[in-house]
């Protein structure tokens, strides 16, 4: 982490503009269903508070693909946030318009504001140079806070950076940190645990890690392609037909480099993909034609958790089975648990495996659970993040 954060640069009184990552999950009723990434964010907002910035924050949330829909407006996010904060977010009607000049023209230090959805315009993901410039002519200081977002070339994640001294927030910070010393610095042994549905998804990701870890273990839907690449019969299951010469050539580098891959042993098939269909656990060699994958098996849970327990050092990306459904959701589950009662690093890479760490209610019990999936994972795979690469260095 050679970039400069928010306590490299001198900040007090200054006007500031914050990209964070308020893209957070509604009801229909416009009422947020969780609010970790809110939460997540309000540590550097307060350290800005501290230093009495006047803050101006940025966020996307959903696709609106370039357009104004109410829908994806992030007024409750302002509601949110002032509640957390205990001080009023003042909400901007739009993102450079009108409204939102003349309120970050009259902000006053001490006060926070909250534009619009900046992907309201489709300038946003095109990272146009215009307008990153009308957004960076509001403030002093641009501070990265993101981390779901670095990986995007985005005019607010990226752009802004051209016409702004740069450096990011607390959370980053705190991101980089935990990820980076998982990928260069780890504590041994170091055990890596890929799940998720497509291999195609993460194929740098377990090319870079073959490089890294002591163990990997693969698991979820993306076990069926390393199945079916050895001659077996995968049924209904994920499969990835165009990655069986792939998915060879990664068992045998990891042969190679004397890295442990393990695939599981046993798997717990459903008849079709719905929560109470008929199930049966069978050897991963004798799955039936007509059945599919959905979780793994008892036996692939108690040797992966022996595995697990040796580690000091873990990084989780992908749920190991159809983990939405609680009868498939058994393999997720006891494998969090497992994490959450050792005395080592573990990391979680957000998505879907983030969700169902919390929804085990083991969310405080892991060393860090990372706020970007997409991120994490391009990390880890050694990628360099736009939203990081366009920071002052230390």
């Amino acid at each position: 982490m050679n970039k400069k954060t928010i306590k490299d640069i001198e900040l007090t009184g200054k006007k500031v503009l914050v990209r964070c990552d308020f893209n957070v999950p509604m009801d229909e009723n416009k009422n947020i269903t969780d609010n970790t990434r809110i939460v997540a964010a309000t540590p550097t907002i307060k350290y800005l508070m501290e230093k009495n910035c006047a803050i101006i924050l940025c966020s996307h949330l959903g696709r609106p693909k370039g357009e104004f829909k109410p829908e994806f407006s992030l007024a409750p996010v302002a509601k949110e946030l002032s509640k957390l904060l205990g001080t009023e977010v003042i909400m901007a009607k739009d993102v450079v318009g009108e409204d939102a000049n003349e309120k970050a023209e009259n902000l006053q230090p001490g006060q926070i504001m909250l534009l619009e959805n900046v992907r309201f315009h489709r300038e946003e993901t095109d990272n146009d140079p215009e307008f990153a410039k009308k957004l960076a002519n509001m403030a002093e200081i641009y501070v990265s806070d993101a981390f779901g977002a670095v990986h995007r070339a985005h005019a607010s994640t990226a752009g802004v950076a051209q016409y702004l001294p740069a450096v990011s927030g607390l959370l980053i910070e705190k991101e980089l940190k935990f990820l980076g010393n998982a990928v260069t610095n780890p504590e041994r042994p170091f055990v890596a645990i890929l799940g998720g549905a497509k291999v195609s998804d993460k194929i740098g990701v377990i090319d870079s890690l073959l490089e890294k870890v002591d163990t990997l273990i693969i698991g979820g839907g993306m076990a069926y392609t390393f199945f079916k690449a050895q001659g077996y019969e995968v049924g209904n299951s994920l499969c990835e037909l165009d990655k069986l010469e792939l998915a060879k050539e990664l068992m045998e580098k990891a042969k190679a480099k004397g890295v442990k891959l393990m695939l599981p042993v046993d798997t717990k098939v459903g008849k079709e993909f719905k929560p109470d269909t008929e199930s049966k656990t069978v050897p991963w060699t004798e799955i039936p034609a007509d059945w599919e994958g959905f979780d793994i098996g008892e036996k692939t849970i108690a040797m992966f958790s022996e595995e697990i327990k040796k580690a000091k050092t873990v990084v989780w990306n992908g749920p190991l089975g159809l983990s939405e459904f609680e009868q498939f959701a058994i393999g997720t589950n006891t494998i969090a648990k497992v994490l959450s009662e050792m005395d080592a690093t573990t990391i979680i890479g957000g998505g879907d495996s983030a969700a169902a760490v919390k929804k085990a209610g083991l969310a405080d019990k892991m060393t860090h659970i990372s706020t970007g999936g997409g991120a994490s994972l391009e990390f880890l795979e050694g990628k360099k993040l736009p939203g990081i690469e366009c920071l002052l260095n230390k």
